[in-house]
């Protein structure tokens, strides 16, 4: 509320501390006279929340040119509970103890036993979004066999690919577009590299580098009858490819600046939906799933998936080419599930594999 913003210049070798004595100048007039004032306060990297160290300099720190910086005083350490405060505190915690299991034993000792057998039976209750991941997978195989068999399944995914066209027309991340045109790329050849490489800066350059003598055109599909199988396959590859996952740019940014790789990070948003946190967490973590794992379905002989099988509703559904869209999105995309969830072709679908799904593991 009462702070100020100003531009420091200082070299690579100058350390946090001779940094942060020269903050301390334009912030507060005379704090240097007291020589706790550098100790008390401390920067910040904004973009990462990182709290630099005072005795690495601006290079160790790997501080860019206009990276912003914030200058915040310490929080004062609590002062040590007094000993009649631990005490209370201590016949509080005891006051709202749970009973252990000899308290428990003692205190129904009087009770008559009425069922010897005290095993409890554990209930693997599953989660539906890493469940319907798992369906998903599997409903598509099925699909696209179905759909294959349909003598005008050429045409329909013909279709279908052309909607794909004109919906991508719209997804491009504008300040990835403007890194690559202010390093001398065109905008079309931007925009494509782009959406080849989801929307990632560092791939779409290298795709650029790599392809700049390419002509620009976009390669067409066969189109003689005999082609049939491998035409369908085509356009299922490609259909796939648009509907790859797209990573949170920002979320990118963020935990490459931490210091993982961005494939690594890639593959962190894609196992947590995009979400930073969860990501930032299997990035620490076990990595459990791992990304491969995202990509196995269900048990085709499961109870589960024969029951989602034999409903009409889903029989009728896998025969629309839009549904195999839906499922594609979905696989790569959760968050848009809400989308296909209210459109009224594809979510009687999803609403009958829910109600199966809720329905069998109840019983």
């Amino acid at each position: 509320m009462e702070g100020t913003e100003w531009l420091e210049e200082v070299t690579e070798d100058t350390t946090i501390e001779k940094l942060k004595e020269s903050c301390l100048k334009h912030n507060a007039h005379g704090s240097l006279e007291d020589p706790k004032a550098v100790t008390q306060h401390k920067l910040i990297h904004a973009a990462s929340e990182r709290v630099l160290t005072d005795t690495r300099t601006i290079a160790e720190e790997n501080l860019k040119d206009k990276d912003v910086l914030l200058l915040v005083k310490k929080r004062p350490p609590l002062p040590p509970p007094k000993m009649s405060d631990i005490s209370a505190e201590e016949k509080k915690k005891q006051e709202n103890k749970a009973p252990d299991k000899e308290a428990i034993l003692k205190a129904t000792a009087g009770l008559s036993v009425r069922e010897t057998d005290r095993t409890v039976a554990q209930h693997n209750i599953r989660d539906f979004q890493t469940e319907l991941r798992k369906i998903l997978v599997s409903l598509i195989e099925v699909a696209q066999k179905l759909l294959a068999m349909n003598p005008d399944a050429v045409e329909l995914f013909k279709k279908a690919n052309a909607m794909l066209d004109e919906d991508e027309e719209d997804r491009v991340d504008e300040t990835a577009l403007q890194q690559l045109t202010e390093m001398g790329f065109p905008e079309s050849r931007a925009i494509k590299a782009l959406r080849l490489n989801h929307m990632s800066v560092t791939q779409a350059m290298e795709w650029l580098i790599e392809h700049v003598d390419d002509p620009t055109r976009v390669p067409s599909l066969p189109s003689t009858e005999d082609s049939k199988p491998d035409e369908l396959t085509e356009i299922f590859k490609r259909i796939r490819r648009k509907r790859e996952f797209r990573p949170d740019s920002r979320a990118v940014i963020a935990l490459m600046e931490m210091g993982f790789d961005e494939k690594e990070v890639i593959d962190a948003l894609r196992v947590n939906n995009n979400q930073q946190d969860a990501a930032c967490d299997w990035l620490l973590g076990d990595r459990k799933p791992s990304p491969e794992d995202l990509d196995k379905g269900i048990d085709t002989n499961s109870p589960l998936f024969q029951a989602i099988l034999e409903n009409p509703v889903v029989q009728l559904g896998l025969t629309n080419p839009k549904t195999l869209l839906a499922f594609e999105d979905m696989l790569e995309n959760p968050l848009n599930s809400t989308q296909w969830m209210n459109d009224p072709e594809t979510g009687p679908v999803m609403l009958q594999i829910s109600r199966i799904f809720q329905t069998l593991n109840r019983t």
